[in-house]
């Protein structure tokens, strides 16, 4: 029976016989597509660069790029994936040779290794030229169109009004033994009333109106204290969260006009 080695020295073919089956074109680019698929079946990164690569060129059919900066991007990608196969090789020929640690395989990894960072360091500053300002030029519309419609701000507003009323109650809310401990809970029903109180006054100018919504903002805030669910000042406090956070978000927003 033959042993382990002797199996694996048979597998073993001379430089010379590799030689002779590469002599033809077919063999050669056989050869390269199995290296290929070993490398994208085998190695964790190149299959993850290999997913962000075709999700990069899906999402560069959105930013109207010329025939140069898309073949600049399509360059870049391949880039990376050819350093990572290079980085792979590097890495099988050093295993091959030695199990055991020496300063010179670490020198021979190390440096695969940085030519892929090289590459993604590249990858970042193409994409930093090719993305950049169109991101910016569709964020800026972006915001400005939501400045500009006084739903998409309301809504806003309150939604920011009601996470931020649940934050603090979350805050504010403290549990000793698995019984409830809580000393001070601000009043959401009064955050709500006073922010659409606030967006009203902001975007009306209509007196009746504004009359009208002052007094039932009021009157919300009177019936926590009058059916003693929210203490005065959990109201008052919940009512001033309100105010306060519909006057922040159309602070900012207003900058970008």
């Amino acid at each position: 029976m033959e042993s382990k080695n002797e199996k694996e020295n048979a597998k073993i073919q001379t430089t010379e016989q590799i030689k002779e089956k590469n002599k033809n074109l077919i063999d050669t680019w056989k050869n390269a597509f199995e290296g290929i698929i070993y490398a994208t079946t085998t190695q964790g990164n190149i299959r993850k660069q290999l997913a962000i690569a075709v999700i990069v060129m899906a999402i560069s059919l959105f930013f109207n790029l010329n025939k140069a900066e898309f073949l600049c991007l399509m360059f870049t990608v391949v880039l990376i994936i050819i350093a990572e196969m290079v980085n792979t090789a590097i890495e099988t020929v050093v295993d091959l040779y030695t199990d055991l640690y020496h300063p010179k395989a670490k020198i021979a990894k190390d440096v695969g290794a940085g030519a892929v960072v090289i590459a993604a360091i590249n990858a970042i500053i193409v994409a930093y030229f090719l993305f950049f300002d169109k991101i910016s030029d569709i964020g800026l519309a972006f915001i400005q169109n939501v400045v500009n419609n006084p739903i998409h701000l309301a809504f806003i507003g309150v939604m920011l009004s009601v996470i931020l009323i649940l934050t603090l109650k979350a805050a504010f809310d403290s549990r000793k033994n698995g019984e409830k401990k809580t000393k001070f809970v601000p009043s959401g029903q009064s955050a709500l009333a006073f922010a659409a109180w606030t967006i009203i006054w902001i975007n009306n100018r209509d007196i009746v109106v504004l009359t009208l919504t002052t007094i039932l903002a009021t009157l919300v805030g009177f019936s926590r204290i009058e059916s003693k669910s929210r203490t005065t000042a959990e109201t008052i406090f919940g009512a001033i969260t309100g105010i306060l956070t519909v006057i922040l978000v159309y602070g900012i927003t207003k900058l970008f006009v």
